[in-house]
């Protein structure tokens, strides 16, 4: 109701104001105030339309801001899940290469243990081998020196001393 007795008053003011008036003078007095009251009473009727049209293009603008930034968010979410998966697979690639150096290292050590071993058989059964070879040339030549003497005429041992060089040998 203020609103209606506002708008009454301000219509007739004008009236009230230039009735004396004449002319040429004051046109763009009249002009003025008449826009003024054109305006106020666009704004009486539009401003509850022109406030609730903003009020709901606000709100829309907030709704897609929020909507925005909800994904922006979950995005920022997901760069660090993806920086975390990131860091244990990270860890996760050092722990296998750290496992796999220390299989490599048992690895080699078992193996240059097993090389080890087997040179250390193989000149075992060298050195056997160098001494039955040894021997059994020893006894090859004394048989051949034994032979040869005992076959020569130039020798002449008795079976008594023969039982001596013998026995002295085995003893």
């Amino acid at each position: 109701m203020k609103k209606l007795l506002l708008i009454g008053l301000a219509a007739l003011a004008p009236v009230a104001l230039f009735a004396n008036s004449e002319g040429a003078e004051t046109d763009i007095i009249q002009r003025t105030v008449n826009f003024i009251i054109f305006a106020g009473i666009l704004w009486y009727l539009l401003a509850d339309k022109i406030k609730a049209y903003f009020a709901g293009r606000t709100a829309s603008i907030q709704a897609e801001l929020d909507k925005v930034q909800d994904s922006l968010k979950a995005s920022q979410d997901k760069v660090e899940e993806a920086n975390k998966k990131l860091e244990e697979a990270k860890a996760l690639a050092t722990e296998i290469v750290d496992g796999a150096k220390a299989d490599v290292d048992s690895v080699k050590k078992r193996v240059s243990d097993a090389v080890d071993a087997e040179i250390a058989n193989l000149e075992k059964t060298f050195d056997e081998r160098i001494k039955v070879e040894t021997s059994k040339t020893k006894r090859q030549i004394v048989s051949e020196v034994l032979d040869e003497l005992l076959s020569s005429e130039n020798v002449s041992l008795t079976q008594d001393e023969l039982a001596n060089i013998v026995l002295k040998k085995v003893a």
